[in-house]
């Protein structure tokens, strides 16, 4: 089991500049295990390690954390791989994957030589035998196998003899140097009773073989750091360089969590956000570029980012935040490529669900008429829909209750005057807004009063793009058929 190299102190230039280690090959990676959809708190430590590696010339090692293999699926796996490229991390820019799997004989070679060097011993100890002679409180193993001398067999996990005396000091690039009491941690198991090695020895071993350099993970493992490094020492290695970021909360300052929060980098995806807006906002949360500024060209981030002006406190996943951004990329997208983005929701291709008009009624010249009108109004690109689908639909979207709210006292009125109207005037939007501003002074209403009942009469909704130009694009005839048959839906 090759050592890894132990990181030199890094040159610290000033910010606004990431100046490369001395004397160091940097080999970052990201470990995922493939068990569900891929999270943004994951993400996020993903780009922190890719933008670390790029700016020292070093290696980004995809490592799948598969030896679970009870909730292991391959589909996961491609899912990482996928989820990754859509961010920016492409496959063939780093080196993997690797499996964790595939070192299993490297972690049984380190979980003899712990055995036989003294720092680990085989216990049987059940957890109810721990409870019962603790009095039903549990408060960590009592060490009670420590010199029972036992051997390996059936029920019989390996642990790790932790110093009864002294401190672990963790030297980390975000934290400090925090550290912990050796009496504190308990002999923890490094390898079960089938021989297989637990997270923490296999982290240890794979890093050691893949010569990693720095590990940049979630402070949810920081516990598990001064245990890890207890390790590295009992094995002759030097540990790499730690940085722990800050946890990824929701609004109530909790941990995002599968169960209660909106986590899966896929779904943000399939609703529409932009990749580069979704990478810009991950990689602020808990770190900042220079100056009174947010959205910045990713070159930005390459070149200023540094694991030591990350905030160590909980950084909050802000969804309207991102929403917003995202609206700024959209906006600021040539207008043909946001048609390009727009396509999937338009044409229900790969996961997105198909719209709700029939296929041959899309039509793309309609809609590249449609879209500098539609680009400044949606925040995620599956709104797209619901801004034109009054072009592609045979009837307007049926909504009560914008009905109601459209289709105040005076509507048939009014809109009997808006046909005669339109039927005789020059079809264009100038024209269009005259004629309708003057039926609505002739009754006593505003422009935006008089738009109300023909907007959703032709659009069946009560906001949406300007009102004049979608007509313009709808056509004479499909317009009047609209207006029409609301007014044979209104009483006399």
């Amino acid at each position: 089991m090759a050592g890894a190299v132990r990181p030199s102190e890094p040159v610290r230039g000033a910010r606004g500049s990431a100046t490369r280690l001395v004397g160091v090959t940097v080999r970052v990676r990201f470990a995922p295990s493939p068990t569900g959809l891929f999270h943004v708190g994951g993400a996020r430590s993903a780009l922190q390690n890719w933008v670390y590696a790029r700016q020292h010339g070093g290696t980004f090692v995809l490592r799948i954390e598969d030896t679970d293999a009870t909730r292991n699926r391959p589909e996961w796996t491609d899912g990482i791989i996928e989820a990754l490229a859509w961010i920016g991390i492409e496959r063939g820019g780093y080196e993997g994957p690797r499996f964790q799997s595939d070192n299993a004989a490297h972690h049984a070679a380190a979980a003899r030589q712990l055995h036989a060097s003294g720092n680990a011993y085989y216990c049987d100890c059940t957890r109810d035998d721990v409870l019962a002679r603790r009095g039903n409180r549990y408060a960590g193993y009592d060490g009670f196998c420590r010199d029972r001398g036992l051997g390996p067999g059936p029920g019989t996990a390996l642990r790790f003899r932790t110093p009864r005396e002294g401190v672990t000091r963790v030297v980390d690039l975000v934290r400090g140097e925090p550290t912990f009491e050796n009496a504190q941690i308990e002999d923890f198991v490094i390898a079960r009773a089938n021989g297989s090695a637990v997270f923490l020895l296999a982290n240890v071993v794979d890093d050691s073989v893949m010569g990693i350099t720095h590990v940049i993970r979630a402070e949810e493992h920081l516990p598990n750091t001064p245990k890890q490094q207890l390790l590295w020492a009992a094995l002759g290695l030097k540990p790499p360089t730690w940085a722990h970021v800050p946890v990824v909360v929701n609004a109530k300052r909790q941990k995002l969590s599968k169960r209660r929060d909106k986590v899966a980098l896929e779904a943000y995806r399939d609703e529409g956000y932009l990749a580069d807006a979704m990478r810009n906002y991950l990689m602020l949360l808990g770190w900042a570029p220079s100056g009174d500024r947010e959205i910045v060209p990713w070159s930005v981030v390459e070149e200023e980012f540094r694991l030591e002006a990350v905030n160590p406190s909980p950084a909050f996943f802000d969804e309207k935040k991102l929403r917003a951004f995202n609206g700024e990329y959209i906006r600021a997208l040539p207008v043909a490529d946001f048609i390009a983005a727009c396509q999937p929701w338009l044409t229900g291709t790969a996961t997105i669900p198909a719209p709700p008009w029939r296929p041959e009624a899309y039509d793309p010249a309609v809609f590249a008429t449609l879209a500098p009108l539609a680009q400044t109004r949606v925040a995620v690109l599956s709104e797209i829909v619901a801004n034109v689908d009054f072009a592609f639909l045979d009837e307007p979207p049926a909504d009560p209750a914008a009905w109601a709210k459209g289709m105040k006292a005076g509507a048939r009125e009014l809109l009997d005057a808006v046909v005669a109207a339109f039927a005789e005037c020059p079809w264009t939007a100038a024209a269009l807004k005259a004629d309708l501003l003057a039926a609505g002074e002739a009754r006593g209403l505003k422009l935006g009063k008089a738009q109300a009942p023909v907007r959703v009469a032709v659009t069946g909704r009560t906001v949406g793009l300007p009102l004049f130009e979608s007509l313009e694009v709808l056509g004479r005839e499909r317009t009047l058929a609209r207006l029409r048959g609301a007014i044979d839906r209104l009483p006399s």
